[in-house]
């Protein structure tokens, strides 16, 4: 063989050992880039959670869960929003002084936008699920209620911003995590809004 002819055999391994190279390098990196999203261990363990609200209407209110724990998402009606001013004179911490929100939370209606709602779902006196009563259950909750939750467990009442009644078992409000708003219709439950 001339110093000029190129051996044929020898481009081919060089060439198969490339591209062995190449497909080892990913399948290595596979693992280290699943790695990157958080797993249902580390959501649970208090990685931000994603809820999409798109479909949520007025009224409703949809569960997510963040930390083990129900996280409720509300959108508020207006009815829910005069029922909440019309709860001030009845519930505890009217003001929301105890730090039991965000300080962007800390205010009327202990939220970002007056027409959604983010609260923990877990009554603050021993840790049960309270349930969703709506204006229309005076029949169960007395003719005074505005709407808002019921703990059957022991009696608790909040209304609709998470406010605990005064003279309920629970010793207080619910609990706002720490939430922002990705665009009008995403959540993200378990980071900060920007600036707080």
């Amino acid at each position: 063989m001339s110093e000029h002819e190129v051996d044929k055999s020898k481009r081919g391994l060089l060439v198969a050992t490339g591209v062995l190279g190449g497909v080892a390098g990913v399948a290595a990196a596979v693992p280290f880039v699943g790695s990157m999203f958080p797993s249902e261990r580390a959501k649970a363990a208090g990685a931000p959670v994603e809820a999409d609200i798109s479909k949520l209407g007025p009224g409703e209110m949809q569960i997510v869960e963040w930390r083990g724990r129900p996280v409720w998402i509300v959108k508020r009606t207006k009815e829910m929003l005069e029922g909440i001013k019309k709860s001030d004179g009845k519930v505890s911490d009217p003001n929301s002084e105890v730090p039991q929100q965000p300080a962007y939370a800390k205010n009327e209606f202990r939220s970002i936008k007056p027409e959604i709602a983010v609260l923990e779902g877990v009554c603050t006196h021993l840790g049960c699920s309270p349930q969703f009563k709506s204006v229309e259950a005076k029949g169960d909750m007395g003719q005074d209620w505005n709407g808002g939750f019921f703990c059957p467990c022991h009696g608790s009442k909040f209304d609709f911003a998470g406010r605990v009644f005064a003279g309920s078992p629970a010793p207080k409000n619910l609990e706002v995590p720490k939430y922002k708003f990705v665009g009008d219709t995403k959540i993200v439950i378990g980071e900060d809004t920007k600036g707080a």
